[in-house]
């Protein structure tokens, strides 16, 4: 990829001039709030985590190699990306975002990709609301079309889960990514709930359990977007255990698009805490979310291009079962195709 690669060194160059130019005054946009921490003696996390080694198998079972001579997915005449099931002509039989079977006549049909970006959420599941009404799918979408704007004027081939506001479940987003079999599936998210306040971004990135390339990944992905952020001043807030990490579930990783991509090397990324409010001023400027995508955008560039090996793991600390990560229970309404 002679072209990619010397794009990507002008990217990564300019990255590290701007990481070396965040100490300047001017650098911050954004200031915290006044009284947004909770007491001056509030416990703080480290932002340098520890090193570990995450369980070494998964029972995910490996999703099978795409069908000979059927384009992965297709991109409808309305613009929506859908896994294909058998195609004939200009007519395909699709997998709709609500996870149902449809024929489609035209579009144009796609083989495969080099990156399958994934905006979590969508449509009326909103996901996570900010105090300023910000929804998380909203801000999900924005962020990843800025990375899929980068990633593509370095010259790698994107694809969007989700190209607009609407829902897709789980198993379409999953099934779309194994049948192009992208060299990386990466979700993006934005995080709620948080254990206290932190001393920088409480980002958190997730990747496969037993998948050495995906905690390289997730690692890239982190240590991109905590160096972006960190040049905000702002009063961040954390779980614990933030970094890079996996979650274990009952039946290997815990997060579906995780599991079900087992084979595809795969991350899930919580950028920052959509629910802290001066998190959710911060990331409602546009600003804000052209950066965020910039520095996921330059992990995935890195996963490419180099042997870099990504920082900031962690042992996760145990957490119970919840039994509402497997999606929505509310009926999907499909956009039309």
């Amino acid at each position: 990829m002679p072209r990619l690669a010397a794009v990507v060194c002008a990217c990564l160059l300019a990255a590290t001039a701007c990481a070396s130019s965040a100490s300047r005054a001017d650098r911050p946009l954004v200031r915290a709030a006044e009284g947004t921490m909770t007491s001056s003696s509030a416990t703080s996390t480290s932002s340098s985590p520890l090193t570990t080694v995450a369980p070494t198998t998964s029972t995910a079972a490996v999703a099978p190699p795409p069908v000979p001579g059927v384009p992965g997915g297709l991109v409808t005449p309305r613009g929506i990306v859908v896994p294909v099931l058998s195609q004939t002509g200009s007519r395909s039989v699709v997998r709709t975002p609500c996870g149902a079977e449809a024929t489609v006549v035209g579009g144009r049909s796609v083989t495969g990709a080099t990156v399958v970006l994934d905006p979590g959420h969508g449509g009326p599941e909103s996901g996570a609301v900010g105090p300023n009404g910000l929804t998380e799918a909203t801000l999900n979408l924005a962020v990843t079309e800025q990375t899929r704007r980068v990633l593509q004027a370095a010259g790698v081939d994107v694809i969007l889960t989700r190209t607009a506001e609407y829902e897709v479940s789980l198993a379409t987003r999953t099934e779309l990514a194994t049948k192009l079999r992208p060299k990386a599936f990466v979700s993006i998210h934005h995080n709620s709930d948080p254990d206290g306040p932190r001393d920088g971004p409480g980002t958190e990135t997730y990747y496969q359990i037993g998948s050495p390339t995906s905690k390289r990944l997730a690692g890239l992905i982190y240590e991109e977007v905590v160096r972006t952020l960190s040049a905000y001043q702002v009063s961040w807030v954390a779980d614990r255990d933030a970094g890079a990490k996996y979650r274990q579930g009952e039946h290997g990783d815990y997060y579906s698009v995780l599991r079900r991509t087992a084979g595809v090397t795969s991350a899930l990324a919580e950028l920052a805490f959509i629910s802290n409010p001066p998190e959710a001023s911060m990331l409602a400027q546009p600003e804000v979310q052209r950066v965020e995508g910039d520095a996921v955008a330059r992990g995935i560039l890195r996963y490419l291009t180099t042997n870099d090996p990504g920082s900031g793991f962690v042992e996760p600390y145990p957490r119970p079962p919840d039994r509402s990560a497997g999606g929505s229970s509310r009926p999907c309404k499909d956009p039309p195709l």
